[in-house]
C-alpha cells in the first residue's frame, strides 16, 4: 500500500465512541468488585506457566503538565521522588516473586509514564538491576522506553542502554511554537533531532515518534510542516493520535479554550493529510493511529499474521503474559486482567501493608476469550479466516457469528470490508475504521452502562 485516499464522508458516518480493544473485555469493564481469592489463585497458578513474560513499569512523574494529557501522572520537580519510588517498585516485585515465577523467558520490557527519563541516569541503572535481579537476564529482549527530549541528556541515553533498553518512543505532538505554547509543552525541533541522534548513535534499534492532531491553533499548513520535519528524521514508527477534548474527565484541559481548537472539518482534513502523506512516504498504515516502515517488525508481523495487541498497543509479543508494576499499571494473564491503584499514596500504603496494590480487575470467561481471539485477529491481521477461527475458539465461527457477518453488509457496501464464504478481509480504506468493524463482534458494546470511550476516528 503505497498511497491511501481517505473518504471524509465515511469518516463522518463512522466516527463514534468505541473501545480501543487493547484488552477484551475493555478496561472500562474492569471492576473494583472482583473475587480476590480467585484472582490470587489464577496469578499463583500462572507463575508455574511456561508462557513468555512481558514486563511493564510505570514511572508517573513529570516536571510539568501538558494540558492535553490523558495519562496517569504525578507533577513534581522533586527528583528525590524517583529514588523513593524505585524502593517501592523493588518491594512490589519482591513480594510478587516471593514464591518464584518459574523458568520463564522475558521477551519484552516497557518503561512508560509519566516521564521515565524523570529518573536520573544512576536511578535508571538501578531500575535495570532491580528488573534483572527479579526476572533474570533477558538476551534478545525487546525493551522499549518512553523518553522526553526536553530533559533528555546523553547520559540518560547511555544509562538506558546499559540497563538493557534498545527501543525508544518520544512525544513531539506538534513542532509549531504557537501550538506548543497553547498546550504548555515547548519542545524545539533541535532537541528532538538531537535526541534521535543520541539514540541511534548509542545503538537503539528503533525510534517511534508520537504526534497529536486536533490541538489548539493547528492548521493543515502548519501540521504538514510538522509532518515534513518529522519524516525528515526517518522514524521507524509513528503514532498519530486524535486529541479528545474531555475536560469533564481531565480538568486540566479546561485551560485549552474551545474556540482555539480546530473545527471538526479541519480536524477531518488533518486526518486525511496524515494518512495520505505518510502512506505516500512509504509508511505502512498498521491501523488506528500506527504507522511503520515496511521493514519494521510491526509491518513484518502484520504481513505474517503474527501481530498481537495488548496494553502497549500493537506488539510482536502480545501473546506473552504481562506483569506490570507501579501505580496504575495493568497486568494480563490468559484468565484475568488487574490494574494497580492509580494514586501514589494509596499505592505506597498497599506496598507498605504487604498486599498486592490492586484497585480493580476483570476475570475473563471462556465466552469472552472467544470474543477476544476474534477481535484480536481482526485488528492485527485485518482479516478473518472462518475455518481457522473455528479451530482457534473451539466453536463453529460461521454459526456463532452468522448475524454479525450478515450485519457487515453495510460496511461491505461502503468498501470497508470484503466478504465471501471463507472469510472477511479489511480493505485498505477499512484500516481507518478497524475499531468500528471490531465493535460489530462485541456483544456487550450496546449494553455496557455509560462507559466513556474515545471516538473511533
Amino acid at each position: 500500500m503505497s498511497e491511501l485516499s481517505v473518504d471524509l464522508n465515511l469518516v463522518r458516518k463512522y466516527d463514534v465512541p468505541g473501545p480501543r480493544y487493547t484488552s477484551y473485555p475493555p478496561a472500562t469493564r474492569f471492576s473494583e468488585s472482583y473475587d480476590t481469592d480467585r484472582l490470587h489463585g489464577l496469578i499463583k497458578a500462572n507463575k508455574e506457566s511456561d508462557r513468555d513474560l512481558s514486563l511493564y513499569c510505570h514511572i508517573p512523574f513529570c516536571e510539568s503538565l501538558c494540558w492535553f494529557c490523558g495519562c496517569t501522572t504525578v507533577i513534581t520537580s522533586q527528583h528525590r521522588e524517583g529514588t523513593d519510588y524505585l524502593d517501592y517498585l523493588d518491594r512490589e516485585m519482591t513480594a510478587f516473586c516471593e514464591e518464584g515465577i518459574g523458568d520463564r523467558r522475558v521477551v519484552q520490557m516497557h518503561l512508560g509514564g509519566g516521564t521515565p527519563t524523570f529518573l536520573q541516569p544512576d536511578e535508571i541503572r538501578r531500575l535495570g538491576s532491580i528488573l534483572h535481579r527479579h526476572f533474570g537476564d533477558a538476551p534478545g529482549c525487546e525493551a522499549g522506553v518512553e523518553v522526553d527530549p526536553r530533559g533528555l541528556t546523553r547520559e540518560h541515553v547511555t544509562a538506558l542502554w546499559e540497563a538493557g533498553f534498545n527501543r525508544a518512543s518520544m512525544g513531539v505532538q506538534d513542532n509549531n511554537l504557537k501550538v506548543q505554547e497553547a498546550v504548555h509543552r515547548i519542545q524545539p525541533m533541535e532537541i528532538t533531532r538531537q535526541s534521535v541522534e543520541w539514540l541511534r548513535e548509542t545503538g537503539f534499534h528503533s525510534v517511534n515518534i508520537d504526534l497529536i492532531y486536533g490541538l489548539p491553533h493547528q492548521t493543515e499548513a502548519s501540521f504538514e510542516q510538522t509532518l515534513d520535519e518529522i519524516i525528515g528524521l526517518s522514524p521507524n514508527r509513528l503514532a498519530v493520535f486524535s486529541y479528545a477534548h474531555v475536560p469533564w474527565i481531565k480538568p486540566a484541559q479546561k485551560i485549552l479554550e474551545q474556540k482555539n481548537l480546530p473545527t471538526p472539518e479541519t480536524k477531518l482534513n488533518l486526518l486525511k493529510l496524515i494518512i495520505e502523506k505518510l502512506s505516500a512516504e512509504g509508511y505502512i498504515y498498521i491501523g488506528m493511529d500506527h504507522f511503520a516502515r515496511p521493514d519494521d517488525e510491526l509491518a513484518v508481523a502484520q504481513g505474517e499474521k503474527t501481530l498481537q495487541r495488548n496494553f502497549q498497543g500493537y506488539s510482536t509479543h502480545g501473546g506473552a503474559d504481562i506483569h506490570a508494576f507501579g501505580m496504575s499499571s495493568v497486568s494480563q494473564i490468559p484468565n484475568a486482567y488487574w490494574q494497580n491503584i492509580k494514586e501514589l499514596d494509596g499505592y505506597r500504603r498497599a506496598v507498605d501493608d504487604g498486599v498486592m496494590p490492586v484497585a480493580k480487575a476483570c476475570l475473563v470467561s471462556d465466552a469472552e476469550k472467544q470474543i477476544r481471539t476474534v477481535i484480536t485477529r481482526l485488528m492485527c491481521d485485518l482479516s478473518l479466516d472462518y475455518d481457522d477461527l473455528s479451530a482457534r475458539i473451539g466453536i463453529d465461527f460461521r454459526e456463532a457469528f452468522a448475524g454479525v457477518i450478515e450485519g457487515l453488509r453495510d460496511m461491505a457496501d461502503d468498501g470497508l470490508v470484503r466478504l465471501d464464504a471463507s472469510g472477511l478481509a479489511v480493505t485498505d480504506a477499512g484500516r481507518l475504521f478497524i475499531r468500528n468493524i471490531a465493535m460489530r463482534f462485541d456483544p456487550a458494546i450496546e449494553t455496557t452502562s455509560t462507559p466513556r470511550y474515545s471516538r473511533t476516528i
